[in-house]
């Protein structure tokens, strides 16, 4: 091997010769490719644009004509459902404010005619159950009962077949208690409605009614019940 040879056996003019024929890529020419590449993508969204935009320029007259009918009638039945869709609002808020306002005029129906008495009732209450074997037990103490009862909390109370209402009153007779000018007799029963637990220890306070009761010679009996039907009413 000679000084003007290389390991691979080829002289270095060759060498050179064959370096300088191949091509050279510069920053330059992939500059200029990938602009050309942007302008050819440019190019063809706008050919798509301007053939999505001729769609209507290149139709016949007839066609454009149908097309804008089509779209009054769409216009047309969207704003007759929207018109109808708003009096359906309009109708069931109505009912919805009617219906809460004729519920409410029912509650209240329902508590003045339990407060007035011309209701029948029924709820959880108690039953008090008042012997006289002695003839001890006067009007006072009856109304006794009636004011223990209130105070407890009874809602609605019923003495034997007389419906207690705000007016009510008990007075001694000739023949006997009267409640609301009605004659009632031994036993007096008395149906309250109210929480059971509240009524009974009120009438069982040391010193109270049921003391009261026993000191005249009358028999007392309270019993709590789930559920007390009083179907006693006033005349309205």
């Amino acid at each position: 091997m000679t000084g003007g040879e290389h390991g691979e056996g080829r002289p270095a003019g060759l060498r050179g010769l064959a370096a300088l024929s191949r091509p050279r890529v510069g920053a330059g020419q992939i500059a200029g490719g990938l602009l050309c590449l942007v302008l050819g993508f440019a190019a063809v969204a706008q050919v798509r644009s301007t053939q999505r935009d001729t769609t209507f320029a290149t139709a016949r007259q007839d066609e454009l004509v149908g097309i804008l009918a089509d779209l009054g009638q769409r216009s047309e039945r969207l704003r007759t459902d929207l018109r109808d869709l708003e009096a359906t609002r309009t109708r069931l808020e109505r009912d919805a404010e009617g219906g809460t306002a004729l519920e409410d005029a029912r509650e209240r129906a329902t508590t003045y005619g339990l407060l007035a008495g011309t209701l029948p009732a029924e709820g959880p209450g108690i039953e008090l159950l008042i012997g006289d074997p002695g003839s001890g037990v006067k009007a006072i103490n009856l109304l006794d009962a009636l004011q223990e009862l209130r105070d407890a909390g009874a809602e609605v109370v019923q003495v034997n077949d007389v419906r207690v209402g705000v007016d009510t009153y008990f007075l001694d007779g000739r023949d006997g208690v009267r409640v609301d000018g009605r004659p009632v007799s031994a036993p007096y029963r008395f149906l309250a409605i109210g929480d059971t637990h509240t009524m009974t220890t009120a009438l069982n306070i040391p010193g109270g009614l049921v003391r009261t009761l026993r000191g005249v010679g009358a028999t007392v009996l309270i019993t709590p019940r789930a559920k007390v039907t009083v179907g006693a009413v006033r005349s309205p």
